[in-house]
């Protein structure tokens, strides 16, 4: 049948797809994570090597074989380098839609090529067309052995990456914490204030840890300069705020294809009572709090070790929002 003739063109188009609607219908499933290997590490250079060379002459299997991958490896990148200067920028579904397209007219152009060929080259391997392209008869043993050996290691290569794809490593653990003005907006924060007025800004978390998380917030007043003799952070006041609180959150997928969403937010409405330049800073805690020292009589606890919280958080090893505000009389 004349469709024989073009067996292994028409089942790239197929497996092309298929594999769309597998990653729309079953985005989970195993056949997903095979056909995407061949869709784009062999499909886009098989087509076009075929397309370039519909001669059985002009090349010989091994050949078409090594340039299949090759070009592949080439062609993917630069299609992604061009979505990158399109609206669609690169993203699953502009990849898979640019891919399959390319796949199926540079398919259907081998296809045309093929049929006008004088002596077209058809996939129809035997063992003996493979012991032929490897001339084994003619080879010594130890071109027979290394032959092997090549073979294995192109095997087992492929084995390897087929295994890293389809059991990636865990995506790196984090929290996203942030805080916003009141109108949902990184913009408009609080930054000016008189005595007693209230400023509102929305104190959001996103949890990526990969587990159920706990996190404890706290909010710090806090009055503070840089000596630059001694390169250090000096406290001078540091006041508890009211308003702390605890929430246990789910872990979230990270999702880099639709729109950002939100998983907690909560208005924090805040005043100060004192004049002058202050930081209000907002600590994030994961799974349990820091114990604190009994407080002071004035409250002032830059007087006690609670302030190396401050320090650290200025550090980064403590996950922590600065607002910095000033307060008018």
């Amino acid at each position: 049948m004349e469709w024989k003739k073009y067996w292994d063109l028409l089942t790239i188009i197929a497996l092309s797809l298929l594999l769309d609607l597998l990653i729309f219908y079953f985005p989970d499933s195993l056949m997903r994570k095979v056909l995407g290997l061949a869709f784009v590490l062999f499909f886009p250079g098989y087509v076009f090597i075929t397309a370039l060379f519909p001669n059985r002459k002009e090349l010989d299997n091994l050949e078409r074989l090594a340039l299949s991958f090759g070009l592949s490896i080439a062609v993917v990148p630069l299609i992604g380098l061009g979505l990158n200067y399109t609206p669609w920028g690169i993203r699953l579904t502009p990849v898979l839609v640019s891919l399959t397209i390319f796949n199926v007219i540079f398919a259907l152009a081998a296809m045309y090529r093929r049929a006008k060929a004088f002596d077209p080259w058809v996939p129809w391997i035997t063992l003996e067309d493979i012991k032929r392209e490897l001339e084994w008869d003619q080879a010594s043993r130890v071109d027979k052995a290394l032959t092997v050996v090549l073979i294995a290691a192109i095997i087992t290569s492929v084995g390897v990456l087929a295994y890293v794809v389809t059991h990636p490593k865990p995506g790196e653990a984090f929290t996203e914490f942030y805080i916003l003005g009141p109108e949902g907006k990184a913009a408009d924060y609080p930054t000016e204030l008189k005595v007693g007025q209230n400023g509102t800004v929305i104190i959001g978390i996103v949890n990526h840890e990969g587990r159920n998380v706990t996190y404890y917030v706290q909010i710090w007043l806090v009055n503070l300069t840089w000596d630059n003799t001694t390169n250090t952070t000096i406290v001078y006041e540091m006041y508890p705020m009211p308003g702390w609180f605890n929430v246990t959150l789910p872990s979230v997928p990270v999702n880099i294809e639709g729109n950002w969403t939100p998983q907690f937010e909560t208005n924090y409405t805040f005043s100060i009572d004192k004049p002058g330049k202050w930081q209000v800073w907002f600590l994030l805690f994961k799974d349990k709090p820091p114990e604190l020292p009994p407080a002071p009589p004035n409250g002032n606890y830059a007087e006690t070790e609670a302030r190396n919280l401050i320090l650290k958080a200025i550090n980064g090893t403590i996950q922590s929002l600065k607002l910095n505000v000033e307060v008018r009389p």
